[in-house]
Order: C-alpha cells, then sequence, then structure tokens
C-alpha cells in the first residue's frame, strides 16, 4: 500500500476509535471535573495534587512513556514526552488543569463539582477552562495510540497548576527545564472554540 494510503489509513482508525470510545471520554472528562482543583485556595492544595496525578496517569495510558510530576514553589506541572522516535519537528502542548473558585455558589443551578450534563452540554466547573481540552487532546493521543499509528513528531506536554492564578511559577520552570522543553512549536490548549463542529 502507498505511503499515502497507510497514512489515511491509520487517520480513519483514530477517528474511528475517537468515535467508538466518545462515551469513554465523557465519562473520564466527568472525573476530572469532578475534582475540585482550585489554585486559588489553599485548602484545596490536596485536590491540585489529585488533578496532577489524574493527568499524569492518564498520559501514562494513552502511550506516553517519559511522565513526570514536577514539584514547583506552588502547584506541580506536569510533564510527558513521547520518547524514543527523535523524529522531528518537536510539539510542545500547553494546558492546564487548575480551576477558578465556584462563587458565588447560587448562581449555579448543579453542583459545581458533579458534572451535569444537559441536552449536549456538560456543566461543571473547568469543563471549558479547560478539562473539555486535557480530554480532548488525552482521547486523540489515545486514538493514535491504539491505531499503531507513528506519529511524524516527537510530542511534549506540560499541564500546570496555576494558569488561574497568573502562572506565578512557569517562568522559572521553564527556565529551569530549557532543555528538556526545547521545542520547534508549542500550542496552547488553553483557547476558545470556534463552534461545536471545529
Amino acid at each position: 500500500m502507498p505511503k499515502d494510503e497507510n497514512h489515511m489509513t491509520a487517520i480513519n482508525n483514530a477517528f474511528g476509535h475517537i468515535r467508538k470510545h466518545q462515551d469513554k471520554a465523557l465519562e473520564e472528562l466527568k472525573a476530572l471535573c469532578a475534582i475540585p482543583s482550585i489554585s486559588t485556595l489553599s485548602q484545596h492544595k490536596p485536590d491540585i495534587q489529585i488533578a496532577a496525578e489524574w493527568a499524569a496517569n492518564k498520559l501514562r495510558e494513552v502511550g506516553l512513556n517519559n511522565v513526570e510530576i514536577m514539584p514547583t514553589r506552588g502547584h506541580p506541572v506536569v510533564f510527558a514526552e513521547s520518547t524514543g522516535s527523535n523524529t522531528k519537528p518537536t510539539i510542545l502542548i500547553y494546558g492546564h488543569y487548575d480551576v477558578q473558585p465556584i462563587d458565588p455558589i447560587d448562581e449555579w443551578d448543579s453542583p459545581p463539582f458533579e458534572p451535569t450534563l444537559k441536552r449536549d452540554s456538560l456543566y461543571a466547573r473547568g469543563v471549558s477552562d479547560m478539562k473539555s481540552q486535557i480530554v480532548s487532546m488525552l482521547s486523540a493521543l489515545d486514538a493514535v495510540h491504539q491505531s499503531n499509528y507513528r506519529l511524524p513528531a516527537t510530542i511534549k506536554i506540560i499541564l500546570e497548576g496555576e494558569e488561574e492564578i497568573g502562572s506565578p511559577n512557569l517562568a522559572k520552570y521553564i527556565e529551569q527545564h530549557k532543555d528538556l522543553l526545547q521545542c520547534d512549536f508549542s500550542l496552547n490548549m488553553d483557547s476558545g472554540i470556534l463552534h461545536p463542529d471545529i
């Protein structure tokens, strides 16, 4: 089979895997959104650690083999990398697993850390900023991994736990790990959604 056909077959297999496992992705999103990883409140520091561990475990499950929860002076950064291929380009994907506080609580129609599905939308603190993006990335990586497709790139991921408080320790983390984080370009998953189909 020509190389382009192999490529398209692998991509179609990956999309098929994603469609087949949508319910699993939704359950994983609910599980992540149930963790009250509020970075601004000190009483939620254990929840921040739980969210970091959840992300690290999922990154391992989807085939990344250099996964580490790395401490900072504040909340940890989860780092992951697809190693062994040394394939260029290297893509660094950024995201965060912390969320805003829930106040004012009386404006919520459902408990903020009990994800609630209403029609086609899931309601929970952090679902759109940015836990759904994390689960989408995990689903895509899992689909590629399960299809045995070898990405023509090396993937590195950093998920921080302080974006909602202005990332006070991220610059120092980057400075301390410049060699580890070297890449050809980066992708920021913490961005707007243009349209539900895009």
